[in-house]
C-alpha cells in the first residue's frame, strides 16, 4: 500500500477521536519515529510503499491510538525544552506549562550560570525533565533530583545520559523525611496536584495511561506536597535561595498563603499560556 494511501485510511479511522491536525501530526511522528521521514520526502516521493510489516506495524499504532494511549508512549519519547527525553507508563509525559516553569528559573538565574556553587534540587522529578532541563542551561550548577518511584528514576537516569548532563538522583518518599540534609539554592517541585473531585475534567489519555501516583491527591489535603515541601525547603534553602512550584489552577490562593505561612517572601503567582494560575516562585529570608 502507498503511504499516501494509508494516510487516508489512518485519517478516517481517527477523526471520531482527534480533530484531523492531530492526527496529522501523529501520521508525520510516526512516518519520522519510524522509517526516518518527513513529511518533504513523503510529498518528494509519492509512490513511496509499506511493507507488509510495515502495515502491521502502523496498525497495530492505530489501534493504540484508537484507545486514546498517548502517541508520546506508543513512541516512547516526546520533547521538552528543545530537548528529547524517553517516557513510559511510569512517568507523567511532560507538559508545556512546566516548560514555562523551566523558563522562569532559568531566566532569573542568568547571573548564577558562571558560578560554580549553584546547588539546584527537583522534587518528584519523573522523567527529569525539569532537572535535566535546567542543567543543560545552567551547566555549572550542581543539580539533584529526587522521586518516590524507582521505575522513574531509572528513566530520569537515561534521559540525563541522552541530554548528557550530569544529575545526582535519589529515591524518597518526600513526605517521610525532616530533613534533605543539604543546602539548596533553588528547589523546585511538580508535585502530585490534580484533587479526585476533578478527575471529570481529565481526558481518558490521561486518566487511563499516566501514572496515578504522580497526579492526584486527596481532596482534603490538596496541598500535602506544597506543604512539606515548603517546611523542607525553609530549613535547607540558602539565604535568599529560592523556592518553585508548578500548582494547581484552582489553587492558586491557597499555594500562596502557605508559602506565606512559612515565612517566603518576594511571592508571585504567575499564569500560564492558557491563562490559568500555574506557577509560584518565592524567595526564602534569613532570620
Amino acid at each position: 500500500m502507498l503511504f499516501k494511501n494509508y494516510k487516508t485510511l489512518f485519517l478516517k479511522d481517527l477523526i471520531s477521536i482527534y480533530d484531523d491536525k492531530e492526527i496529522e501530526s501523529f501520521f508525520f511522528l510516526i512516518l519520522e519515529k519510524n522509517h526516518q521521514l518527513k513529511r518533504i520526502d513523503l510529498a518528494l516521493n509519492p509512490e513511496l510503499e509499506l511493507s507488509e510489516s510495515q502495515l502491521q506495524e502502523w496498525n497495530a499504532i492505530l489501534d493504540q491510538l484508537k484507545n486514546q494511549k498517548p502517541i508520546q508512549y506508543i513512541l516512547e519519547e516526546t520533547y521538552f525544552y528543545g530537548l528529547p527525553f524517553y517516557v513510559d507508563k511510569n512517568v507523567l509525559i511532560p507538559r508545556p506549562e512546566t516548560e514555562e516553569l523551566v523558563e522562569l528559573i532559568i531566566s532569573k538565574n542568568l547571573n548564577f550560570q558562571q558560578s560554580n556553587n549553584l546547588k539546584i534540587l527537583d522534587i518528584g522529578t519523573g522523567s527529569g525533565c525539569i532537572a535535566i532541563a535546567i542543567a543543560k542551561n545552567i551547566p555549572n550548577a550542581s543539580v539533584f533530583a529526587i522521586d518516590v518511584s524507582q521505575n522513574a528514576l531509572e528513566i530520569a537516569k537515561r534521559n540525563a545520559q541522552l541530554n548528557e548532563v550530569e544529575v545526582t538522583f535519589l529515591q524518597k518518599n518526600i513526605l517521610e523525611i525532616d530533613d534533605l540534609k543539604q543546602q539548596f539554592d533553588i528547589i523546585v517541585s511538580n508535585p502530585p496536584y490534580v484533587r479526585n473531585m476533578e478527575k471529570a475534567e481529565i481526558n481518558k489519555n490521561v486518566l487511563e495511561y499516566e501514572p496515578h501516583l504522580a497526579l492526584f491527591v486527596e481532596d482534603n489535603d490538596a496541598l500535602l506536597f506544597y506543604r512539606k515541601i515548603s517546611e523542607l525547603a525553609k530549613k535547607s534553602l540558602s539565604p535568599s535561595g529560592q523556592l518553585y512550584f508548578e500548582i494547581n489552577q484552582y489553587l492558586g490562593a491557597s499555594t500562596v498563603e502557605l508559602v506565606q505561612s512559612f515565612g517566603f517572601e518576594n511571592i508571585e503567582l504567575k499564569k500560564d499560556i492558557y491563562g490559568n494560575d500555574r506557577m509560584i516562585s518565592c524567595d526564602n529570608v534569613e532570620n
